[in-house]
């Protein structure tokens, strides 16, 4: 068994017995500081504009779990107030038409989340559910008399034959377990309890929910109301066909009353996510025409309230559209969308034109720096958004008529006492003269006299983007003495649908070029030691680490996370098992297996040499453990230097949830490569 120390070889060697006192507080990120970081999510400003309760996200330290709670922030001074914060996971608020009551999701600790309302006045607060799982997709009706939500209907499970009856009292195993759906499980949710996902409406003070939707395929959110609250417009899946061909959805008008069901669209293609115009005479909705690519832009589309007269507004914009607002006058919509690397807000009028009203959103991870972020607007027109930057995770804040102004600080008081890494961009040219976007994080300390040992890493998707946005993983490394160079390669949204559409049955071999005029580029620069160079990517970016060294030895050492190393393998246990030949591929794995293994790393483990340790969530069901298991004990018969390293109960998504988990996974990753790094000499001899 090969073992390796959480903590850098060099300070493992020169800790004393007894740990003297600190003389001061630390300077530079460290694991612990995770605990104590904060960000913001999901904005929602009043009606009026006057006021924004918003999702803030902090650490426990005591149970090692994030905590959501709701605060209210006074637009006009910038005061903030705790508005829902006691224990449990508070979320998705959503302000009743006049302004007066804001709809919640509340969970107790161990308790299944519920929708509360709270009236603003006086702060009295009712339970209006007692459901056995969370509701979604909160809607309030026009008149704010009702809500509309989705929830999960449970159904029974398939069964095969009859087992013997059990004697009472008698102890028996579980009785089988069987399977019939497609997909089965998912990712952070684990194996699925059978049931569908319906619509439901209650009265806003409480009651009961009458079911409006039904049958054996599941409804999504959001929920739009017509101004008259007769009408619910949603999308969903209601082929025959749709658990293989899930991304064919349908926008669909239900009356509330009877519960019939109008399909407004009919295309190949999703359109979902319908919104009602303030008059009720149009739909804003999302979608786009299914050429089966890798890649689709997603187009905001309009049409009237019968599904007649569609047509694009966004089809000379090359990005993809999200998240959908009406202006208050009904002559344009607000949309969110990246471009180069940077996600903005954008009123789109329905003459197509287009006007940026917020720029530099930002999402609330804080582990890597992907593109993201969220945004509500207010009759006014005011934006309230997510924003943030390389060194600062997100906060609040809120536009109007073009000038932006920052409500929150979250972190000034932790980041501000922190000497962090820098970010800078690094000018990247790729072998066929295409621009590569890529950035570096220097040491705190950074010296530019001197050399560094340099971290390739690598964004997953692979269609996603990353941005110069703030990273705990990157400071973390960044502390450690390393400069961390990460990149934006063929492949990346938010540069339009050719670029990303590079990598179209091709990934990953495509990207690799891209990476490696990276890593000149960064040598180039004049601080990176080229004797000292380590890789490391999660999901996608484990994908194209595993690539990496199968082809090139140049790298010390590197770390795979969460990757997919054989392709056929993987099209068929991920729970995105109904995309990946469609859309990835062109066929099956058994119609086209050397197609696939080509593009497998395992392909290639033949030829690796270089150190290279694998770290993947135990309860990782898009790539599953199967995968790492796999390359690792491929490693391990070929006699290369390896680790497996597994997050006990982490998903995929949720690698770095638990703050404990994600401090100590970047630590083992520096230790990884601290183990192979040569010191340089003036390193050395300052020991």
């Amino acid at each position: 068994m090969i073992r390796f120390a959480l903590l850098p070889l060099a300070a493992l060697a020169l800790s004393p017995a007894l740990a003297a006192p600190a003389e001061g507080p630390v300077r530079t990120f460290q694991g612990a500081d995770l605990f104590s970081l904060e960000a913001a999510s999901d904005p929602q400003i009043s009606p009026d504009g006057s006021q924004i309760a918003y999702v803030r996200r902090s650490n426990d330290v005591m149970t090692d779990r994030a905590r959501a709670t709701i605060w209210l922030i006074d637009v006009r001074s910038g005061t903030q107030i705790p508005l829902v914060a006691g224990p449990g996971a508070h979320m998705s608020p959503r302000w009743s038409p006049d302004g007066k009551r804001l709809a919640y999701v509340s969970a107790e600790e161990g308790g299944a989340p519920q929708l509360y309302v709270r009236w603003m006045a006086n702060g009295a607060t009712a339970r209006v559910t007692g459901l056995p799982d969370s509701p979604s997709a909160i809607a309030w009706a026009p008149d704010g008399n009702r809500i509309a939500y989705i929830a999960a209907v449970p159904d029974d499970a398939a069964k095969f034959g009859t087992p013997p009856a059990r004697p009472e009292g008698a102890k028996w195993a579980p009785p089988l377990e069987v399977i019939t759906a497609l997909t089965y499980r998912a990712d952070g949710a684990g194996y699925l309890k059978p049931g569908f996902d319906h619509i439901f409406v209650v009265a806003a003070d409480g009651g009961a929910p009458r079911q409006l939707t039904y049958g054996a395929l599941n409804d999504s959110g959001p929920l739009s109301w017509s101004p008259d609250g007769t009408t619910l417009y949603f999308s969903t899946n209601r082929h025959k066909d749709w658990e293989r061909k899930p991304l064919n959805s349908e926008v669909y008008a239900l009356d509330v009353a009877s519960g019939a069901l109008t399909a407004l669209t009919s295309r190949d293609g999703p359109d979902a996510a319908p919104i009602v115009s303030p008059d009720g005479r149009s739909i804003a909705y999302l979608g786009f025409d299914d050429t089966y690519l890798g890649y689709q832009n997603v187009g905001l589309y309009v049409m009237n309230r019968d599904g007649s007269g569609s047509r694009l507004l966004t089809g000379t914009l090359d990005r993809s559209i999200d998240n959908l607002a009406w202006a208050a006058d009904g002559k344009a919509v607000f949309v969110v969308y990246d471009d180069h690397a940077e996600t903005k807000v954008a009123r789109v009028g329905l003459d197509g034109s287009m006007r940026r009203v917020a720029t530099g959103l930002r999402g609330s991870a804080l582990d890597r720096p992907y593109t993201g972020g969220s945004f509500s607007v207010a009759r006014d027109g005011s934006v309230a958004f997510t924003s943030g930057d390389a060194l600062n995770p997100a906060d609040v804040s809120v536009s109007k008529g073009g000038e932006a102004r920052r409500l929150t600080r979250l972190n000034r008081d932790l980041l501000g006492g922190k000497a962090l890494g820098q970010v800078k961009p690094l000018a990247v040219t790729a072998a066929d003269g295409r621009r590569i976007d890529a950035w570096m994080v220097t040491p705190p300390d950074f010296d530019p006299a001197r050399k560094y040992p340099l971290i390739l890493e690598i964004h997953g998707g692979p269609f996603a983007a990353y941005a110069p946005a703030f990273s705990t993983d990157y400071q973390l490394y960044a502390a450690a003495g390393y400069i961390v160079l990460y990149t934006n390669p063929r492949g990346s949204t938010s540069y339009g649908a050719e670029f990303a559409n590079l990598i179209h049955h091709a990934y990953p071999g495509d990207d690799y070029g891209d990476l490696m005029s990276a890593v000149d580029a960064a040598i180039a620069a004049g601080n990176v030691d080229t004797d000292n160079l380590f890789v490391t990517g999660g999901s996608g970016g484990g994908v194209l680490t595993a690539w990496i060294v199968g082809k090139t030895d140049r790298f010390k050492a590197a770390v795979t996370q969460k990757p997919v190393i054989d392709w056929a393998s993987f099209s068929l246990t991920s729970d995105g098992a109904p995309m990946y030949h469609q859309y990835w591929f062109d066929k099956f794995p058994w119609e086209d297996p050397q197609g696939y293994w080509a593009r497998s790393p395992l392909s290639l483990v033949g030829n690796v040499k270089t150190p290279t340790m694998v770290v993947v969530g135990a309860e990782d069901y898009r790539t599953p453990v199967s995968e790492s298991e796999q390359y690792y004990t491929a490693l391990q018969l070929r006699g290369v230097p390896t680790a497996l390293v597994k997050v006990p109960g982490a998903s995929h998504g949720g690698i770095a949830a638990r703050p404990s988990q994600a401090a100590a996974k970047a630590s083992a990753i520096i230790a990884w490569f601290d183990q192979y790094r040569n010191k340089p000499k003036w390193q050395a001899s300052a020991q």
